[in-house]
Parts: C-alpha cells; sequence; structure tokens
C-alpha cells in the first residue's frame, strides 16, 4: 500500500495546471491533527511546550499554523528570529538556540525577548558585551553529556566529537557565574539526536538532564525551570520503520520526572521540545513531472525537480518513498534510478528502485518532504528552487511560496556593472 498523499490524480492534475511541478505541497489538515496529538501526549507535565524547529520548513504561513496550535518556535539565526516573529510567535515563546552566534543577532533576540539559550562557555562574555554589560534576566545553556549518552545515531554523531554544548564542568561554572551577574531564571537543553525511532533513547535523555538540574540545584543553588529536551525524534521513512509512539515517551518521561524532579524540589518543571521533522515531514511532498527516460546499463527517469529542491537523498543518501500519481496500486515491475537535472552523479531521489512503469508526463510524488526539504534548497548549477503550495482544510489552495525566477537568481549580481568591467 502505498504512502498517504491528499488527493487523488485527477485533483493533482487540476492543481498542476494552476502551479506547474516541481512544488512542495502540504497539508494543513493533517499538520494541524499531528501537532494536537503531540501536545496532548505531553500534557501531563505541569507546562508544555513544543518549540517548532523555524530551520525545517521555514515559512511564515506554516509557523501561523503550528503557532495557532499552541507552537513557540526554535530558531538559531536572524531570519528566523524575524520569521517567528512576522508568524506571530513572540516573546519566551521563542528559543534562540545559539552557535557561534554574531552580536548582532543575540541583541535582536534580546529586544524580541526571546529566550536566549547559550552553546558555550565564552558565550557568557560576549553576550554580555553584546547586551552593553548587562545579561537577561532568563539564561539557558546547552549541555554536551559527551560519554555519558551513548548510542547517538551517525547523524550528529558521538557527542564527545559534536561541536556543541558546554560540558559538565562548565555548565556548574556557567550558571554560577550568571547567578552572580543577577540572572534570574534558568532552564537546561540538550540535543543529542536526529531522526531517531528508538522512543526510550528519548527518556534516557531526559533522566540524564533531569539528573544535571537537580546537580545544578545542589551545586550551583540555581533552580532550573525549564528543560528543552531538544528534538530528533524521527518519522518512518521506510517501508517496516515504526514511528515513535508520543504518549509511550511522554508516559516515562513523566515517570523520571516524578522519580527525579519531585524529590528534589524543582516542579513545576516546564518540558520544551524543538522537534521540526516529526511535526511536518511526513505531511509534505515533493510534486514532479517524469520529463526523460533513459536506457543504458540502468534505467532511468528525469524529473523537473533536482537535488537542489531537494537534497536529503543525493546529500545523506536518504530513503523517501516515492508513488507515481494515478498508479497506486499498479504493479511495481519496473527498477528505476529516479534523477534530476543537476551536473552531479549525486542527483538521484532513489537508486534502484522498484516501481510501476513510469513515461514521460506522469506526475511522481517524493513522501516526507515536509521538513528539512525545500529549507535545504540551493542553487548550485544556477537551479530554481520549486514553490511551495498549501492545501487548506477546506480544500482550497494557496501558494505560499512562488517558485524562484532569473530576476531572483541573479537580484545580487551588478549585472550593469560587469558590462563595463574590463
Amino acid at each position: 500500500m502505498s504512502k498517504y498523499f491528499p488527493l487523488n490524480n485527477q485533483q493533482l492534475k487540476d492543481l498542476v495546471k494552476k502551479y506547474p511541478t516541481p512544488f512542495i505541497l502540504y497539508d494543513e489538515k493533517s499538520i494541524r491533527e499531528n501537532m494536537e496529538k503531540f501536545t496532548k501526549a505531553f500534557s501531563i507535565f505541569p507546562k508544555f511546550r513544543e518549540h517548532y524547529a523555524v530551520k525545517a520548513c521555514p515559512n511564515p504561513y506554516i509557523l501561523k499554523i503550528l503557532a495557532d496550535c499552541g507552537a513557540g518556535a526554535d530558531c538559531s539565526s536572524l531570519p528566523e528570529l524575524m520569521l517567528s516573529e512576522i508568524s506571530g510567535i513572540k516573546g519566551d515563546h521563542v528559543i534562540f538556540t545559539s552557535n557561534e552566534t554574531p552580536a548582532e543577532e543575540f541583541v535582536l533576540a534580546f529586544k524580541q525577548g526571546n529566550i536566549i539559550n547559550l552553546d558555550d562557555f565564552t558565550h557568557i562574555e560576549f553576550l554580555k558585551k553584546a547586551l552593553g554589560g548587562k545579561l537577561p534576566e532568563t539564561i539557558c545553556f546547552r549541555y554536551n553529556p559527551g560519554a555519558d549518552k551513548q548510542g547517538c545515531n551517525g547523524i550528529i554523531g558521538k557527542p564527545e566529537e559534536a561541536k556543541y554544548g558546554l560540558t559538565r564542568a562548565q555548565i556548574l561554572e556557567a550558571y554560577t557565574i550568571c547567578k552572580n551577574e543577577g540572572v534570574k531564571h534558568f532552564g537546561l537543553h540538550t540535543m543529542v539526536a536526529s531522526n531517531e525511532l528508538n522512543p526510550d533513547f528519548f527518556v534516557d535523555t531526559a533522566k540524564l538532564v533531569f539528573e544535571l538540574a537537580v546537580e545544578i540545584k545542589e551545586k550551583c543553588g540555581v533552580n532550573i525551570e525549564f528543560v528543552d529536551l531538544g528534538g530528533g525524534i524521527g518519522i518512518p521513512y521506510k517501508p517496516g520503520d515504526k514511528a515513535v509512539d508520543y504518549d509511550y515517551v511522554a508516559k516515562f518521561i513523566r515517570a523520571e520526572y516524578d522519580r527525579v524532579v519531585v524529590p528534589a524540589g524543582l516542579d513545576p518543571m516546564a518540558i520544551y521540545w524543538e522537534c521540526g521533522r516529526p511535526i511536518t515531514g511526513p505531511y509534505g511532498w515533493l510534486v514532479s513531472t517524469a520529463v526523460h527516460e533513459k536506457h543504458i546499463y540502468r534505467e532511468y527517469i528525469g524529473l523537473d525537480s533536482c537535488m537542489a529542491d531537494f537534497m536529503r537523498p543525493g546529500v545523506y543518501g536518504s530513503y523517501h518513498e516515492i508513488t507515481v500519481s494515478g498508479k497506486e496500486n499498479a504493479p511495481k515491475d519496473h527498477v528505476y534510478d529516479i534523477v534530476g537535472s543537476l551536473c552531479e552523479n549525486s542527483d538521484k531521489f532513489a537508486v534502484q528502485r522498484e516501481l510501476p512503469e513510469i513515461v514521460k508526463g506522469d506526475l511522481v510524488i517524493l513522501h516526507d518532504a515536509g521538513a528539512h526539504g525545500r529549507a535545504m534548497g540551493f542553487n548550485y548549477n544556477s537551479k530554481l528552487r520549486c514553490g511551495e503550495i498549501l492545501l487548506r482544510t477546506d480544500g482550497s489552495v494557496k501558494e505560499i511560496r512562488r517558485r524562484e525566477t532569473i530576476d531572483d537568481l541573479f537580484a545580487t549580481l551588478d549585472l550593469t556593472g560587469v558590462k563595463e568591467f574590463k
């Protein structure tokens, strides 16, 4: 059985008449339902909020939908801070997770009243200087557990080899310094996974962070008011993958909360996530048209999209299910490499994939493109990136990002001056 897609073949053909391929289509209804399901699972905590990772899908329409469902935002750049503000996600509903951050980005986060999450011990003094000599009233630090956290997958890698976060010793010193500098409210953050499907991994991470929060209280006299457990919850890209059970994760993290946090006098402590992929990933699809076929040592189908529109398969070798619209129930009796037009041999959406027969003009759907999809696009080969379409809950559609044009691509070039250049 094919993965879910919200439009039948005729509906998709009608859509393509108005919005030519390629484009990424998002399903508002499914995103809302999934966000509500996620929030309900973690509502067993005294205070909970999902801070959507803006990097996963930096479109203000998507952010507004999530804000309407109660979500905040996790940002890591100045434009992401601006997008969150434009989308109505403001103040402490935004966590700015620092990573080699320029001073002006800290300044904007402070002016907007966002929570600043520092990534390094040296950033304390850097932030203080950027803000004119005084730290914000609320500070969070990102913890890197090093070898204390095992079982991490290869996307982020071993914590001790990652560039992110403070060590345990640095964390304890950092909170002490900030307390003495007059900081009044404190949070604790970690992020050690990406696209992880083992639910127990997240329970173990929460246990580690809760225990550190208790240690911080005992050694620094600082009460951690919120814990940000990061993101990293994966989605079932491949056939046979099992989706992470939100209720299971929430239940067993709550057990650790009751075991560690409550007896230490840190209750009520807010629990935050910063997930992107599981919130919107399954509810976005790259829709392309088959424009070429090639018969050499392998059978190839060439699409009108390429790695510039969606880079995950080409860069990471990641698996994405493919559906040929109108042929969902046809036998998969052909084997193809599904490729784009980029001048790179890695520009392949699928390698040796069993699929129904594909002919030129068929509409080809790449699933699970709703996070880290259009956001990771680029202009190599001077390719123009695709647009984004939103399927509304009432069945109407809205273009929420037009496809790029030549004028967009050339906008930063001095085309007048080059004519006179010698």
